[in-house]
This record gives C-alpha cells, sequence and structure tokens, in this order.
C-alpha cells in the first residue's frame, strides 16, 4: 500500500479527534523515539492553495461519534481535507475511500451485497415519515440506525409496528447529522455475543468476542473493561473511564472462511486498520457482517486479553508506510 512519493524528511503527522483514545499509540511511538506531529482537529485549518505536501504521511483517526462532542462539523471538514491530503500525493493512512464507508452505513451495506456476504436486512430512508413504511416486510424488533453514528449512537430499537409508527407520527425519530438512517431488522445474536475481527495492512490482525446483554449498542472495544472470566482490566488501559457496561471479551479466532471475508472487505475498502463486526443470528445460524470501523479502538490492556500489543504492530506498520 505504500506510495513511491513519500519523503521522509516531512513530519509523520497523527489527525485524530479523541485525545483519550489514542494515549496508547502516542505511547508507543514516544517509546520508541519516533518523532511525530499531532494534528488536533478542533484546531486544524488548511490552505487549499498550498502546492507541496506539508507531511510525509497522515494518519487518519477522525471519530464518526464526533458530532456527541461538539465536532459535527468535523466529519465533513474531514472529508475534504483527507482529499486534498492525497492530491497532494501525501500517504494518508485510512484515506478518502475507506472514510467515506466510515460515514455511511448504507454504503457499507450495498458493499456487503456486492461481496455476496450476509448482513441484516435493512432500508434507507430520509425522512422520518419514511419509517413505518421502509419496516414493512422486515421481522421485528427492527432499528432505527443513524447513518453516520459511532459508539452505538443514534440506534433506537422499536417492538412492534405500532411502535414505530407512533413514534414516527410523534416526530420523535432523528436520522442523524447528514438526515439519513436505515431501518433495519433487530438481530439477536447466538450466545448474547458479536465477534469484532481488527486488520491491518489489510489482514487479518486478532478477534475479540463482545458479549452483550443487548441493553446498549455501544460495544467499542476500548471501553469495555473485564474479561468474561471477570477479571478487571488495567483501567489505565482504557480509552476513557468507561462506566461498568456488564459487557465482557475474550479472544477469539475466527474460522478461515470468517477471516478470509474480513480480509475481502478491507481490500475492497481501501482500509488500513480498522475493524469488521459480524454476529451469528440466533434464528437461523446465519453469520450477518454489519459494521465497518475504520476508526479502530483495539481493545483495553490487549496483552491480558489477546496476548500481545497491536500497538507495536500498529508503529511498526506506520513506519513502514512512512519510509522510516
Amino acid at each position: 500500500m505504500s506510495q513511491s512519493n513519500i519523503n521522509p524528511s516531512l513530519p509523520f503527522g497523527i489527525y485524530f479527534e479523541h485525545p483519550d483514545w489514542y494515549r496508547p499509540l502516542f505511547a508507543e511511538l514516544e517509546r520508541r523515539g519516533i518523532a511525530y506531529e499531532k494534528i488536533p482537529i478542533g484546531e486544524h485549518f488548511y490552505d487549499v492553495s498550498e502546492g507541496r505536501p506539508p507531511y510525509s504521511l497522515v494518519f487518519n483517526r477522525m471519530s464518526p461519534s464526533a458530532y456527541l462532542r461538539g465536532g459535527e462539523s468535523a466529519t465533513f471538514y474531514t472529508q475534504g481535507y483527507v482529499e486534498h491530503l492525497e492530491r497532494l500525493g501525501v500517504r494518508v493512512i485510512n484515506g478518502s475511500t475507506v472514510y467515506g464507508y466510515e460515514i455511511n452505513k448504507a454504503r457499507q451495506l450495498s458493499l456487503l451485497r456486492s461481496l455476496g456476504l450476509g448482513f441484516p436486512k435493512a432500508r434507507v430512508i430520509h425522512t422520518p415519515a419514511q419509517a413505518p413504511l421502509a419496516a414493512e416486510g422486515l421481522r421485528f424488533p427492527v432499528v432505527v440506525k443513524a447513518n453516520i453514528g459511532g459508539s452505538g449512537a443514534g440506534i433506537v430499537r422499536y417492538d412492534t409496528p405500532a411502535d414505530l409508527k407512533r413514534s414516527a407520527e410523534a416526530g420523535e425519530i432523528a436520522l442523524g447529522i447528514d438526515h439519513t438512517a436505515l431501518v433495519q431488522e433487530y438481530v439477536t445474536p447466538a450466545d448474547g455475543r458479536i465477534t469484532r475481527v481488527e486488520t491491518l495492512g489489510g489482514k487479518f490482525l486478532y478477534a475479540i468476542h463482545v458479549y452483550t446483554t443487548g441493553a446498549s449498542f455501544n460495544l467499542c472495544p476500548a471501553d469495555i473493561c473485564q474479561t468474561t472470566g471477570g477479571v478487571e482490566l488495567v483501567r489505565s488501559a482504557c480509552a476513557i473511564d468507561a462506566p461498568k457496561s456488564g459487557l465482557t471479551v475474550e479472544a477469539y479466532t475466527p474460522p478461515p472462511d470468517v477471516i478470509a471475508a474480513v480480509e475481502q472487505i478491507a481490500r475492497a475498502t481501501k482500509m488500513d486498520v480498522g475493524g469488521i463486526e459480524y454476529m451469528t443470528d440466533a434464528r437461523d445460524g446465519n453469520v450477518l457482517y454489519y459494521d465497518v470501523n475504520a476508526l479502530s479502538n483495539f481493545v483495553a490492556d490487549a496483552p491480558n486479553v489477546i496476548g500481545f500489543d497491536p500497538h507495536a504492530r500498529l508503529v511498526d506498520f506506520l513506519m513502514r508506510e512512512a519510509g522510516l
């Protein structure tokens, strides 16, 4: 994935929105004495007339959930900035193609269909009033899921058609910051668990089972601080001071066909680093892929969960891509 015009004499930048999530990455870079430049989104602007790349490489760590922290404008600003860097010949880790999938769940499902992979049945709407009609023919419960979400935000479950109709008529359905949403079948995962598979450089890195009660849609692995054995993970390893959510994690190695499918998704989306989530439908045993996460927050206290530190491998990858 490297580009031949990378200039190692230029700065290496990390473009990010949520500083707490990247403490382990910054720490690993600093431990190795690797010079890098932090590019906080909140303070950022750029000059479209610049004629040479300001960086040798930029690692895009923009979060789709930034709007929950007052960063609604940054979501769309980032798309233009990343494309600008690419036009200048800057190697962007998780560039405009995968970022475009990150902020568009409808595009993700359309891609999964084109790849012949299973996914939850869904319809795409752009006004709240469309939700009841769009849900016709779907199995209830359904969820209305904001097209741009992140950390489980913008997802509401409706158990019956009457519940959905009543909510639509009352004007209670929010579509999110791009005014687009999915009306999607709610899937009960077999054994109460979903699986998140992390990739690096388009290849399988590791996977975890996340066990959920179904009461929360926030399955961010960096926010889960307990193993299935009841062991509390190191709290300082949590990206934020996550509340005790009842969610637990354990290491897992998916079957070869799932790993192949995940790597296929990574290639199709041009994802350099990120996680792909899937579950087994408790109703029929079908494997359903449902989320492409270009913003990869590794599991908290990874050495105690998966047996190694993925940030070390991530930095190895970044340095190869930067020509350092």
